[in-house]
């Protein structure tokens, strides 16, 4: 018999339901994944007992779900959701089931489910419950629908979307029955939350395997949800340096950066302005001129219709709007650099700018891929020396100018602006007293004038 090892304290709620005389199972991701060998992030419950007999089991719960069934159980600061067997009723707004009834067959419960990979059950005694072959099909590393995909899809437009990030995060193939039915259902993404659908673009694309955003656009489900990519995929970049469409090097491109969510986003955003800047000169090269700023406005647009935090909108439009610029491995132009993009940024715009690179034809590749490393260890000896590189480490401040009699406002805001360019080019300058005669001399210059 195929054994799981539970955890000691969703086991002693499966056992406590037990006692009780109810039937009680792990269910869905936990077994999957287990199943092939990696730790599962929650281990859910289900169970024939009803949510107020669960309730009355366990010291504290909490109704996270209680009108579908779902009541969590706390175990000192862990969460175990437990759900009665449920049969979903009709679905109105292709997401959520109008009601939903309790049922006392686990087998109504698997049927309602969406992948026969998610659609298994353990309990240590009986051993595992594959009514839809999900053994099967991850032997074969195959995403199918439970039943009939149309069906599935219909209940829950955002299953077509978690199909491809299933595949994305497993490396599986989706069956094609399953994916036609993926491209013929597509359309009723529109019916889905902007939070629901960017939870699962995130999760396929900090996925071992990004670039199945590629089915996601076969699919149809891009024309949907970023139908921005999908003319990237159809422009072409008649020049030495790439040998793909702009939509297939952002695929590329995703794959050569580590999976960190502001990476890869940035990856994925990074050239979708190229469409728009495209021209073509009359030997039939193109040229994709100002296209970081196009890239990183439509970008903010597409965050915020996806609803991310500010924060990330920041970042990632920051390094968008940065990644074509190529400063030389030369002190002065890398002081500018760390200054323009911020220190805390530039490690994070050099990784962007290795991965665009290597996401590009093989002409020049060396000589890109030496000067990136150059330009990383001549800012990384710039930390070390200590350099000015932001107004917060330059030796005067707005006190120190007011002190020396110079005026409040924009005029001073002009002056420390200039200083600190003055010391990005001479940092052995950032001295008060020498910054404090320079001003004096400015101030000399434009009275004299």
């Amino acid at each position: 018999m195929m054994e799981i090892r539970i955890p000691e304290k969703a086991a002693g709620i499966l056992n406590m339901l037990h006692q009780a005389g109810f039937e009680a199972y792990v269910v869905g991701g936990c077994v999957r994944d287990s199943l092939i060998g990696r730790r599962p992030d929650d281990w859910d419950i289900t169970t024939d007992a009803l949510p107020e007999q669960v309730k009355g089991l366990f010291r504290h719960t909490v109704d996270t779900g209680i009108r579908h069934g779902t009541v969590t159980v706390m175990l000192g600061k862990e969460g175990y959701e437990v759900t009665t067997y449920r049969l979903d009723g009709e679905y109105e707004d292709f997401r959520h089931p109008a009601e939903v009834s309790f049922t006392h067959k686990l087998s109504d419960d698997l049927m309602r489910r969406d992948f026969t990979i998610n659609a298994m059950a353990y309990d240590p005694g009986q051993g595992l419950i594959d009514l839809f072959g999900g053994v099967n099909d991850l032997k074969d590393h195959v995403i199918r629908c439970v039943g009939e995909p149309r069906e599935r899809f219909t209940e829950d437009a955002l299953r077509i979307m978690r199909a491809v990030r299933f595949s994305a995060q497993l490396g599986f193939e989706i069956e094609e029955k399953t994916f036609r039915a993926m491209q013929e259902l597509s359309g009723n993404l529109v019916h889905v939350s902007a939070e629901r659908i960017c939870t699962e673009l995130m999760k396929l694309i900090v996925s071992p395997h990004p670039d199945y955003l590629a089915d996601a656009w076969k699919a149809g489900i891009t024309r949907v949800i970023l139908p921005e990519f999908d003319l990237c995929m159809e422009t072409r970049q008649n020049t030495p340096h790439h040998c793909f469409t702009v939509g297939e090097h952002i695929l590329e491109s995703m794959k050569q950066v580590r999976p960190d969510p502001v990476l890869r986003l940035t990856m994925l955003l990074h050239d979708i302005g190229k469409p728009q800047t495209r021209t073509t000169d009359e030997s039939g090269r193109d040229h994709f001129i100002m296209h970081g700023l196009k890239s990183r406005d439509m970008a903010e647009t597409i965050m915020r219709r996806l609803k991310l935090d500010n924060h990330t909108i920041r970042t990632v439009s920051t390094l968008i709007l940065w990644h074509d610029y190529r400063p030389e491995p030369e002190a002065r132009q890398v002081r500018k650099a760390l200054n323009r993009i911020g220190e805390e940024l530039f490690p994070l715009f050099l990784e962007v700018q290795r991965a665009d690179c290597l996401a590009q034809s093989a002409y020049m590749r060396a000589e890109k891929l030496e000067r990136i490393a150059r330009v990383e260890k001549c800012a990384e000896e710039i930390r070390a020396a200590g350099d000015c590189l932001s107004l917060k480490t330059l030796a005067v401040n707005g006190s120190d100018l007011k002190r020396a009699g110079f005026s409040a406002g924009k005029e001073m805001g002009m002056l420390l602006s200039e200083l600190l360019q003055h010391v990005l080019e001479h940092p052995e300058d950032n001295d008060k007293e020498k910054l404090l005669s320079i001003a004096a001399q400015r101030r000399f210059c434009l009275d004299t004038e």
